[in-house]
Parts: structure tokens; sequence; C-alpha cells
């Protein structure tokens, strides 16, 4: 039997061997690993190097086919070069052939030039004394002009200045008197001719109102309910309405009187409904007449709407739209005023594009050239200055004030739009059927206002124009002086204004003038 310390030594024998077995087993494996890791790595740069070798010999290949294609070009571009080089030489012989040929003729041309040269100067020398041989002919010629009419050169000169300058002016004025007179007649055809096409372009009902309107009853016994007990229906009627209602003249109707278009509208449709719902009484008669005032108001704003959409003037102030609108119970001498601006408007509009004017300031001028009469009986002033104001209180342009404020030549007129509106008015109230008076009632009118201006001593004549709108006074010169002459304008306006009945305004024109006048025998 073994030791124990036997035992751990023989124990600790075994232990190294197994360690020293186990590294070299170790070390045997790693370096299987390792000669094969340097196996499979020769193998790996034996390929790289391998297809290195490929891709080389496969560069070395392309660089010899791109050098013989360059080559090639080369040898291509150069023999264009050359080719272009021969060309080109050939042109430049040609070049120089021409310019050879043009130099021989060039050379040919100056010979002959100097030879013609030399003719002129020759002949040059001739004419030199021959201007002298004139000269002194000349002279001689007027000394003895001079000793025959005894008068210096100058003061022939000066006559003879005088006659042509005589005969001249004479031929120049003449001239000018033509020249007037063609373009007077060219002027005045161009002008029918312009008006005539835009007449033709317009067309407009021929109306005519007048201050009474008719509302048709179904029967007689229907008046007695209209006048009421003791009359309260009917002075309740004209009290709230403002006008005038004849019962007894005309069988089955009722007839409307008054001069406010508006208030004759209120009357109207509130006397329809009544008669119409047969309840007649104070209170319902009020009833009626506001709702006939709120319609009446819609149908004034809605007649300004359609106005402005009509005409294309759109933006226009709400004030002004209602203004306008208010015009379609405006009438002159039978004409809707609302109806005439808006023709007058198409009129205006036409007119510019045929001369070339603005056309959007015309028709605004001529949409609101009778603005003031929507208010002219609540306005003092012409309705042409009233109208103008309100326009500019609205913010509208001062060239469309000025064609309102000037559209009767109250004020001057500063565009050639304000002269188009001004005409645009004219043939709007003149055409056939627009207007109406009757021709008994304007030739009386007419010959009154001649005959008061007649009346005033120092007056030679008085004529009355623009039917009967404006009066013209010429006065006797050396009976009337200048101070005298606005005088008599005043007395002349006061006269009219207390003796006469008219419409509008009446101007009064007082003109003083002096003449020269001689007979030539």
């Amino acid at each position: 039997m073994q030791s124990p310390g036997r035992l751990l030594i023989w124990t600790l024998v075994d232990l190294l061997l197994a360690g020293v077995a186990g590294a070299v087993i170790g070390y045997l494996i790693a370096r299987s690993r390792m000669l094969r890791a340097e196996s499979e790595a020769e193998a790996a740069l034996h390929n790289a190097r391998a297809e290195t070798d490929r891709i080389l010999a496969r560069a070395e290949s392309q660089a010899k086919s791109i050098e013989l294609s360059a080559q090639e070009r080369r040898v291509q571009i150069i023999e264009e070069a050359e080719a272009e080089i021969q060309r080109r030489r050939r042109e430049l012989e040609r070049s120089e052939e021409r310019i050879q040929r043009r130099q021989e003729t060039v050379d040919s041309k100056l010979e002959q030039l100097e030879v013609r040269d030399r003719k002129l100067n020759q002949r040059q020398s001739k004419l030199d004394k021959w201007e002298s041989d004139l000269s002194k002919l000349e002279e001689q010629h007027t000394a003895e002009l001079e000793r025959i009419a005894s008068m210096s050169r100058e003061d022939a000169k000066q006559e003879l200045l005088v006659v042509v300058e005589r005969g001249a002016r004479q031929d120049m004025a003449r001239k000018i008197r033509e020249v007037d007179a063609e373009t007077q007649a060219m002027a005045d055809e161009r002008a029918r001719e312009i008006i005539t096409r835009v007449m033709e372009r317009v067309a407009s009902d021929h109306i005519s109102e007048t201050t009474v309107s008719s509302v048709p009853l179904p029967n007689d016994e229907m008046k007695g309910r209209i006048i009421g007990r003791q009359g309260r229906n009917i002075r309740a009627i004209e009290n709230a309405t403002g006008v005038d209602l004849v019962v007894d003249d005309t069988p089955e109707a009722v007839i409307i009187s008054s001069f406010d278009p508006i208030r004759r509208e209120v009357a109207r449709l509130t006397l329809s409904r009544l008669v119409q719902d047969g309840r007649i009484h104070p209170a319902r008669v009020e009833q009626e007449v506001e709702k006939a005032q709120q319609e009446v108001d819609r149908s004034i704003r809605d007649a300004g709407e359609q106005a402005v959409i009509e005409t294309g003037l759109q933006g226009l102030h709400p004030e002004i739209v209602k203004l306008l609108g208010r015009l379609k119970y405006r009438t002159s001498y039978g004409q809707n005023q609302l109806s005439h601006a808006i023709e007058a408007t198409h009129i205006a509009s036409m007119l510019a594009a045929e001369l070339g004017a603005n056309v959007q300031i015309s028709k605004m001028g001529a949409l609101l050239h009778d603005l003031g009469k929507a208010v002219s009986h609540e306005v003092d002033g012409p309705h042409a200055q009233v109208g103008a104001d309100i326009a500019k209180r609205y913010g509208v342009s001062e060239a469309v004030i000025n064609i309102i404020a000037s559209h009767h030549h109250e004020v001057e007129q500063q565009t050639v739009e304000a002269v188009i509106v001004a005409t645009a008015d004219a043939i709007s109230g003149a055409r056939p059927g627009a207007r109406r008076e009757a021709l008994e009632t304007y030739v009386k009118r007419i010959k009154a206002l001649e005959d008061l201006g007649n009346s005033f001593s120092g007056v030679a004549q008085t004529y009355a124009i623009q039917a009967g709108r404006e009066i013209r006074i010429i006065v006797k010169p050396e009976e009337i002086d200048d101070l005298s002459s606005i005088t008599l304008a005043k007395e002349i306006a006061k006269k009219i204004e207390d003796n006469l009945e008219y419409p509008g305004q009446i101007k009064v024109t007082v003109v003083r003038e002096t003449r020269a006048v001689e007979m030539a025998k």
C-alpha cells in the first residue's frame, strides 16, 4: 500500500501529463487552423492576382482599341482640315480674281473721271468768264434802269416787295377762307354722319306723360264711398297723399291731379287698393298710404339699380342710385327723365367711341347729368349745379362733376366728354316724340319773352333761343353802356319772374357791341 504522499505525487504527475497533452493537442489544432487559413489566403491571393491580370489584359486591349480609334479620328480630322483648306484656298483665289477685275474696272473709271474733270475745269473757267461778263452787263443794265426810272435800286426793291406782299396777303386770305369753308363743311358732314350713325343704333320709345292719373272704378256708387260722410274719406286721402282728387268729371273713374309724380303714384296705389278692398275710412287710408309709400320707395330703388345695370355703371353710391330712381317719376315736357338719362347715356357712349373720347366718363356724366332734377324742387339753384353738388358730395370724379354742371353751358366745359354729353342730352330731348308742348302755348311763350325784352328802352332786338330757355337782348351801344347792360339784365330777369309762367329757368344775356360800317364805292 502506497503512502498518501506518493499518491499525491502521482496525481500531480498525471495532471501535469494531462495538461501537457492538452497543450500539445491545442497547439496542433491551432497549427492546423493556421495552416488552413494560410492556404485559403494563398488561394485568394492567387485568385486576386489572376483577376488582376485579366483586368489588366482587358484594359490594355481597350486602350489599344481606343488608341487605334483616336489615330483613325485624327487622320480623318487632318484629312477634313486639309480639304477645308483647299476649298478656302480656291475661294480666295476666286475672290482675288474678282478683286483684280474690279480694280481694273475702277482704274479705268478713274481715268475717265480725270478726263471728265479736266473738261469740267475748262468749262468752269469759261463759265466764270461768262459770269464776270454777265455781272458787268447787269451792272450796266441796272445803272441804265436807275437813270431811266429816276429810282435807286433799293427804292425799286422796296416798291416791288410792297406789291408782292399785297398780292400774297390777298392770296393768303382767300386761301384761308377756302380752307375754313372746306374744313367747316367736312366737320359738318362728319358730325352729321356720326350723329346719324349713333341715332340709328338707338331705339327709344315715344313717350308722353301728364300731370294726372286715372283710377278706374267698378261703378259710380264707389265714388260716394270714396267721398265718405261729409267728405271725410276724400279729405283724408288728399291730406295723406298731398294730391287733388276729381271725382265728378269722369264716369266710373277718379282723376288724381298733382305736379309731384311720386305723390301721384302713391295716391294711385292707395286708391286702387282701397277700391279693390272696399273698406274706405280714414284709418284704413293711413295704412294704405304707408304701404303705398313703401312700395314706391322700393320701386324707386329698383328703378335706379336697373338703370345702373342697363348702362353698365355699377359701383355708384347707394344715395346716387336712389336719386336716379326718383327720376322715374319726373318728367320734362312729357319726357320721362330716367328714360332720358339712360337714352342719353347710350348716345354719349356711342359718340365717345366714334370720337375716341373716354367712354366711361361720358357714360357716367350722361347718366347723372339731370341728377339735380330729383331734388330741384327741394333745393334752390339750377338743377345742373344742384346735381354737381350732389355728385361731389358722394365722391364722383371732377371730370363727371364738370359734365353735370356744364351740360346747359352755365359753367365752362373743360373736356371733350362734357361737349359729348351736352350733345347727347340735346339729341335725346330733340328727337321726334321725346317731348311735347302745345304749339300754341309754345309760340305764345316765345312771343311773350321777346315782347318783354323789346319793351325796355335802349333794346334793339330780342331773340328767344333754346326753346325759350334763354333770351338774348341786343342793345344800342350809344344808349346803353357796359354798366347799364348789367342793370338791364337784372331788370329783365326780374320782370320775367313777375309776369311770365315758364318751366325751369330762363337765362338772360345782354349783348352790347360797337360796329364800324363803311361803304366802298
